[in-house]
């Protein structure tokens, strides 16, 4: 999506073709309604500006300056997220949570997790049963029906990326507790989960 980026000198010559022709109505630089009018053009660049930043803001993948806003409507920050969390997590939070329909497929945990900013794998368990079951499966007992394990990398670092970072964020950060908290919250209540780290 572009933006409209206009400075006060562009806005100026805008407005100037947008008046009527005649005498009354000169377009010369050193003109008292073209001095009048540049007075006011700097006023207006700012907003729109503003504007722009609202667009952008109306996102929230995009989102810096209305990120409290959205937090607050999506109850963030939450205890997943730590005590000093980088902007870019905060976002990621943000779209996380915006995103999160609900679900018990493989591919929900995992978009669920990708949206954190972690490569995960899942492992589904089943019951050993007569019959089904081959020589050198586990023999997993009926609890195992609702267990499953995430996988996720020993240490994922979220590096600042440029346009996503606010002054006084960390240039990196690491740690897999957004994953596990997060993970924890929306499993199925009647699952076990286990998470794994490495290969």
């Amino acid at each position: 999506m572009g933006v409209l980026r206009l400075s006060a000198s562009h806005l100026l010559t805008i407005f100037q073709k947008l008046l009527p022709r005649g005498a009354v109505w000169p377009r010369d630089p050193t003109a008292g309604q073209t001095r009048a009018l540049g007075t006011l053009m700097p006023t207006y660049a700012r907003l729109l500006t503003r504007d722009n930043n609202l667009l952008v803001d109306a996102f929230p993948s995009t989102t810096y300056e209305l990120l409290p806003e959205w937090e607050s409507s999506l109850g963030l920050p939450d205890s997943c997220i730590g005590d000093t969390p980088s902007t870019q997590q905060r976002v990621a939070r943000v779209v996380a949570r915006l995103t999160a329909t609900g679900g018990q497929s493989r591919a929900y945990f995992i978009a669920q997790a990708a949206a954190l900013g972690y490569a995960v794998t899942i492992t589904e368990f089943k019951v050993a049963r007569a019959g089904l079951s081959r020589v050198g499966d586990r023999l997993n007992g009926e609890a195992w029906g609702h267990a499953w394990r995430i996988t996720a990398p020993a240490q994922t670092v979220t590096y600042a990326r440029a346009g996503r970072a606010a002054a006084g964020d960390a240039l990196a950060a690491w740690g897999n507790a957004a994953l596990v908290c997060t993970m924890s919250r929306i499993r199925p209540a009647h699952t076990v989960l286990q998470i794994a780290y490495g290969d």
